[in-house]
């Protein structure tokens, strides 16, 4: 079995938790009489993955992912992070919708104990949890970024069953599309056993992954998304030397090396290095 190694999350929560308490759900459902055009984020220059914390970014990166608490790096594209398919450390979320084991205790994430499934299970509830997804969504949009990842989209392979890689595509079909209303690129995180699907059935734009050379995914994603795949190694456990990692035909051309907790620069253990 694959142990998931995913991204810190030492600064998650505050804004999607706030604002769900006080936007309606009515407001945040509601589609923009004309959608604002989608802009791509750019493949072809270096990114910064700063869910550690926020800070200047390095020399020539023209494109930034953020956590949703922070706002967006200046005049560099911009892209807003959602955990979609997990609560955020804090948040709180009504008990129906959380997933429950056959006890009755809320499913939590083996690697992340203070984050709890989302119950995708049904339409009903799919439809719930987006009405309040959308406001941290909305809330990107209105901080100024160009686009959202949806976080833990493999969220099916923690539920021991309970919910399926289909409850997880037409949740994030909603989430798609919501963010497209809104002039919002769309950004797939892993899961590379969704293979075209999603970008051909959730209308993801982009994906962002972690360590697919590693695992040997980067194909996968690659052969559905063509060069808008943006991935993260981490230094820790690299396949070989970051020479070797980056010079790799099969590793993106939008692949940078980091240390694992995505500490700010001038932080001990900080490191940063795009291919």
């Amino acid at each position: 079995m694959r142990v998931r190694s995913r991204r810190a999350r030492l600064m998650r929560g505050g804004l999607a938790g706030a604002a769900l308490l006080v936007v309606s759900a009515c407001s945040a459902i509601a589609p923009a009489a004309s959608p604002p055009p989608v802009e791509l984020p750019p493949w072809y220059a270096p990114f910064d993955y700063q869910l550690g914390g926020a800070y200047s970014p390095p020399a020539d990166v023209a494109l930034v992912v953020r956590d949703s608490t922070e706002p967006p790096a200046t005049g560099l594209y911009s892209i807003c992070y959602v955990n979609g398919f997990q609560t955020q450390p804090g948040a709180d979320w009504p008990d129906d919708l959380l997933l429950r084991e056959n006890a009755g205790a809320p499913v939590v994430d083996p690697d992340w104990p203070d984050e709890h499934l989302l119950d995708i299970s049904t339409e009903a509830k799919r439809e719930l949890i987006f009405e309040r997804l959308a406001v941290s969504i909305a809330a990107c949009a209105d901080a100024g970024f160009q686009a959202v990842e949806f976080d833990n989209l493999d969220s099916y392979s923690r539920s021991d069953g309970r919910l399926t890689l289909e409850h997880a595509i037409d949740m994030a079909r909603r989430l798609v599309l919501r963010a497209h209303q809104l002039g919002l690129a769309a950004g797939q995180k892993n899961t590379p056993e969704l293979g075209s699907r999603g970008r051909e059935e959730a209308g993801f734009d982009f994906v962002i992954s972690e360590e697919c050379d590693r695992f040997d995914e980067c194909r996968v994603f690659t052969d559905s998304f063509g060069s808008s795949v943006f991935n993260i190694e981490y230094a820790d456990a690299l396949r070989g030397s970051a020479e070797e990692v980056c010079g790799r035909p099969t590793t993106p051309s939008a692949t940078i090396i980091r240390d694992r907790d995505l500490m700010p620069t001038g932080s001990p253990g900080y490191f940063f290095q795009a291919c």
